[in-house]
């Protein structure tokens, strides 16, 4: 079963990626082209996103081409909006659907549909040696500078249904690093450039009880209380050092709730927040039964996408 491709594609704010995944499961091909954030500023408008994703798939295509070997794609899997609830939406996301549709209109080949935040947790079970838990329940953290949501996971068919179980109530943990990454002139996104400096901090952080109800936190209260530390001290790297050991705190915080009102249940980190080893390490310390997705796959990608697409094909074959 060598002879076949899955294909995925995800087109999401920040990131054009494609991926393919042979049939017996080997990631063949992990494409992506980071979309370009002027300096200074925190975001995309969602229209320079859809224009860059215009921009980038044709080459991500090509180079995708490449990796096929003389096989065939045996099914395309694509992400189509954020989340698997009523009303999710990003305009974004249609440019992979319409690639999507085409290849699988010109090849004749199953399409399957994920969410954006599936694929996520998909990769992170894949890369950590996990994907097992893709038939079963298990707890999920999707982590990032969209979405800060616990996730209570269960697998179907090939596909997910998650429920929000606990995260955050207002800001997310990447919008806070990345406002508090900006702040001190780094460039967007600013998660690798404040882990940096985080790990150049060697004293004694100072301590604020993160903000939780129940297995929800508030996010907001980090942001101000960094902005002050670093006007008190101007030692970025004391801010940095800071806010990422917070942002772990919190998320500990509400996974210990969780598993006291549940019990134990496998828990995932997916998304490009949990790329950060500070953060990771200090949850594996605190926390039994954890996986993380490998750095490459914590942050956008079409990997996820791609193999729950293949257990779907799989699943139908």
């Amino acid at each position: 079963m060598t002879d076949g491709f899955i294909l995925g594609i995800d087109t999401s704010n920040y990131t054009t990626s494609v991926a393919l995944v042979s049939l017996s499961g080997e990631l063949v091909a992990n494409i992506k082209r980071p979309l370009a954030v002027k300096e200074g500023e925190r975001g995309l408008r969602q229209s320079d996103a859809v224009f860059s994703h215009v921009k980038n798939l044709p080459s991500c295509m090509e180079e995708m081409r490449e990796h096929l070997r003389g096989g065939n794609i045996a099914a395309v899997g694509v992400s189509t909006r954020p989340r698997n609830i009523d009303g999710s939406y990003m305009p974004c996301f249609l440019c992979g659907v319409a690639a999507a549709e085409s290849i699988r209109s010109a090849l004749g080949v199953p399409l399957y549909s994920f969410s954006h935040q599936c694929g996520h947790i998909m990769a992170a079970l894949y890369s950590s040696g996990r994907e097992e838990l893709a038939d079963g329940e298990f707890a999920a953290y999707h982590v990032s500078g969209g979405t800060t949501e616990l996730l209570h996971v269960k697998g179907e068919r090939g596909a997910f249904s998650a429920k929000i179980v606990g995260g955050t109530l207002d800001l997310n943990a990447g919008q806070v690093i990345d406002r508090i990454g900006v702040r001190l002139g780094l460039p967007f996104p600013a998660g690798v450039h404040l882990e940096k400096l985080a790990l150049e901090f060697k004293g004694k952080l100072p301590r604020k009880r993160p903000s939780t109800n129940g297995s929800f936190i508030n996010l907001s209260g980090l942001e101000n209380m960094a902005l002050k530390l670093y006007s008190d001290t101007s030692d970025p790297t004391v801010t940095a050092a800071f806010v990422l050991d917070h942002i772990a705190e919190a998320l500990i915080a509400t996974c210990s709730c969780l598993l006291d009102k549940e019990g134990e249940l496998p828990l995932v980190f997916a998304g490009g927040v949990m790329s950060n080893s500070i953060i990771k390490e200090k949850i594996r310390r605190s926390l039994s039964d954890c996986s993380f997705a490998e750095p490459r796959l914590s942050s956008d990608n079409a990997v996820g996408v791609a193999v729950l697409a293949r257990h779907a094909y799989l699943c139908d074959k």
